[in-house]
């Protein structure tokens, strides 16, 4: 499966319930007149981002609040870059949910909906 039919998988699966996903496309391209125009969230940001719905511990007053999320969709073989590492590993840092992911159980299993 590619990789690219695999973000889509993923998408299909998890689109109900306390997450949502969003494809995220990193590059630039040149406009008409020839300006280097950047697009996506910024260099090395995962494919999919997103949130997922977390309910808090009892000194949070049971309040709900949103995770970011960011998910590296890899095949079998592919690796991440050094600029995806670095970003997986920020978003960890700062307590979102972040990897490379090669399956939609890994995705689950990720956003911790088993």
């Amino acid at each position: 499966m590619s990789e690219q039919e695999l973000q889509q998988r993923i998408r299909m699966e998890l689109a109900l319930g306390p997450v949502r996903l969003w494809r995220n496309n990193v590059g630039a391209l040149r406009d008409q007149r020839g300006r280097l125009v950047s697009y996506g969230l910024c260099p090395g940001s995962s494919d999919l981002i997103g949130l997922r719905r977390l309910r808090v511990t009892p000194e949070h007053l049971g309040q709900e609040l949103a995770v970011f999320c960011a998910l590296e969709i890899k095949s079998q073989r592919g690796r991440p870059t050094t600029e995806q590492q670095r970003f997986l590993a920020l978003v960890q840092a700062m307590g979102g949910l972040a990897g490379v992911i090669r399956s939609a159980e890994e995705a689950r299993s990720l956003l911790q909906l088993d």
